[in-house]
């Protein structure tokens, strides 16, 4: 941060205070589509408005793609696409172990006063995950959803 000239107040550079990782997560948009017949779902809207819908393709028991969409701010994109790089390739197992302190350490520079993010994003994660654990035994009911 930089002090402004007249004020003396700080004045915050976002291009400079954020990590690389933040920034190319807050505004990369080629995760953000809603998935054909996904092997799990979950849509959550957190208290601050942001809404998130997640969808997960499942191969093996592995995560092999995460999509979603979001309606809410930067910092919820940034989260949600961090999740899809922390998911990916992995075992469903190990998706489990995705916390909002693993996602808010790997974008490096999230604003604390935006954590809520990461625990939105995650809770909507885990709910597609709940949701392919429960359809993982019925995959038939994918078709009518």
């Amino acid at each position: 941060m930089e002090k402004s000239e007249n004020s003396g107040e700080e004045k915050f550079d976002f291009w400079q205070e954020h990590s690389l990782k933040y920034l190319e997560m807050a505004f990369r948009t080629d995760k953000q589509h809603r998935m054909e017949q996904p092997d799990g779902y979950g849509k959550k809207t957190g208290d601050c408005g942001d809404t998130i819908e997640m969808f997960l393709r499942i191969r093996d028991e592995r995560v092999k793609e995460v999509s979603f969409e979001v309606q809410g701010c930067m910092n919820t994109n940034a989260c949600s696409n961090a999740i899809a790089m922390l998911a990916e390739g992995n075992t469903v197992e190990a998706a489990w172990e995705i916390t909002p302190e693993a996602v808010a350490d790997w974008l490096e520079s999230l604003p604390a006063d935006h954590f809520h993010c990461a625990e939105l994003a995650v809770g909507t994660f885990y709910l597609a995950l709940t949701d392919y654990q429960k359809m993982s035994g019925n995959s038939w009911k994918r078709l009518y959803r």
